[in-house]
């Protein structure tokens, strides 16, 4: 049950009250310092406990407060350190910590996608999906003495992303510190969390004979796209198998080997009708899925539902502030990223409960992201000012039965009209450039109103 102050919010911004609710319950003070004292193992706690850094970074993240250092004054009395306190704790921040932070929280979310019935429709019947991506941050500002005398754009580092499509949650993170590392140098990470009867998706530049040799001997399946460096013998001609509005589809069989362990890998190339954006005029798709459980189409098919991981980044970039261009030091730089990526969770658990109630494909097909964190940075001052931080705490002890069942209440009184998205419409035809005349450089719009 709401309390009354909370019930007076929820019938004017139910989704302010459902994203503020999960971040009280993901963001549990107990959980979130446990997980640092279970896999810090140089940073220690000592004026400022973690879960209350997490609690002012989610702040910045989220875009309610628009810095680090405007989130500090905000909480200073609460936190009573200095600021220096909080940027050196910030920037101590061991990347082990930032994945278990968003591992440890999307297990528990993902039991609450389930307990809700909010999954999507699985890519393949059978499978586990796991929807692997690279993602460089951006360069920072050069805060730190060793950059202020580099003209090179500072990078603080990067990761590989995972995604679990049917429940829209990204589930785990492989934090890299240095910004002009491979990706390829985490792929041993990876395969350690591997497991069998799970299918990994990834672009081309995942595909490597270890990755690819690695992932069958665990039993997993893999639809990665070939990258032309990759060495492989033929053991079948390419012989066309459909023509569809795409291209014409081919397959072959081939075989990859590694370290004296070889496999057999169907290659699915498609000759596309239209060359993409960069030029490509073929599509290479390698996969070790049975013929029975996936043929050629549905193999293109399934490689096309990567773009979703593609979608997870643009909804972090777009929407939450995941590169904080102040936060110069790798290790900061890298929690920030994992809280976006929380924060996105937390948006997901949002729609997975609009979902439930107004259905998967409505949700999916036209609600707004933007339009939500917006509505919730509108309210959430002044929601914080109303509501003592005493009536959210009743969320961090609801069960997820409970939990899930209070977002579906809320989730019925959302009015979907007002965060649908506005679609563009198409251009019928292309306009010709506008010629500009150098002895009119300015024009008067009242004039070419008046004369139309």
């Amino acid at each position: 049950m709401l309390s009354e102050l909370l019930e007076l919010f929820a019938k004017e911004s139910p989704i302010s009250v459902m994203m503020r609710g999960m971040m009280e319950k993901v963001f549990r003070p107990e959980r979130l310092d446990n997980i640092f004292k279970t896999h810090a193992k140089v940073q220690y706690e000592r004026e400022l406990l973690f879960s209350s850094l997490v609690n002012l970074l989610s702040l910045v993240v989220c875009g309610i407060q628009p810095s680090v250092n405007a989130a500090y004054r905000k909480k200073s009395k609460e936190l009573n350190v200095t600021r220096n306190a909080v940027y050196e704790k910030l920037n101590g921040v061991e990347s082990e910590v930032s994945r278990a932070l968003l591992k440890e929280t999307a297990a528990e979310l993902s039991e609450l996608v389930d307990v809700m019935g909010g999954r999507s429709a699985p890519l393949l019947k059978g499978y586990e999906v796991r929807i692997l991506d690279g993602n460089g941050l951006a360069a920072t500002e050069r805060r730190l003495k060793v950059l202020r005398e580099v003209a090179s754009a500072p990078l603080p580092g990067k990761s590989l992303v995972v995604l679990d499509p049917m429940r829209r949650l990204a589930v785990d993170i492989f934090p890299c510190e240095d910004g002009h590392a491979q990706e390829r140098r985490l792929f041993k990470q990876v395969l350690a969390e591997v497991e069998p009867g799970q299918l990994w998706m990834a672009d081309r530049n995942m595909c490597t004979q270890e990755f690819l040799c690695k992932i069958a001997q665990k039993e997993a399946g893999f639809v990665i796209r070939e990258h032309q460096g990759l060495p492989h013998t033929a053991l079948t001609p390419l012989k066309r198998v459909a023509t569809l509005e795409a291209g014409e589809l081919f397959e072959q069989t081939v075989k990859v080997q590694f370290e004296g362990e070889a496999i057999e890998v169907r290659r699915v190339v498609l000759n596309l009708a239209k060359p993409t954006r960069h030029g490509d005029k073929e599509i290479v798709v390698l996969t070790n899925l049975p013929q029975e459980d996936a043929d050629a189409e549905c193999v293109v098919q399934l490689y096309r539902q990567r773009w979703q991981v593609e979608g997870l980044f643009l909804t972090v970039t777009m929407n939450f502030e995941g590169e904080i261009k102040t936060l110069a030091y790798p290790k900061a730089a890298l929690f920030s990223f994992t809280m976006a990526l929380v924060a996105y969770n937390i948006l997901a658990m949002v729609k997975g409960a609009l979902a439930s109630v107004h259905g998967v494909e409505k949700i999916e097909a036209g609600l707004s992201d933007f339009y939500v964190v917006d509505e919730l940075q509108g309210v959430y001052r002044g929601m914080m000012i109303a509501i003592p931080a005493v009536h959210w705490q009743d969320f961090q002890q609801l069960s997820l039965e409970a939990l899930a069942q209070q977002l579906q209440d809320l989730a019925t009184g959302v009015n979907l009209k007002l965060f649908c998205k506005q679609p563009r419409k198409k251009k019928t035809k292309k306009k010709p450039p506008l010629k500009r005349d150098p002895q009119k450089p300015h024009v008067s719009t009242a004039k070419l109103l008046s004369r139309q």
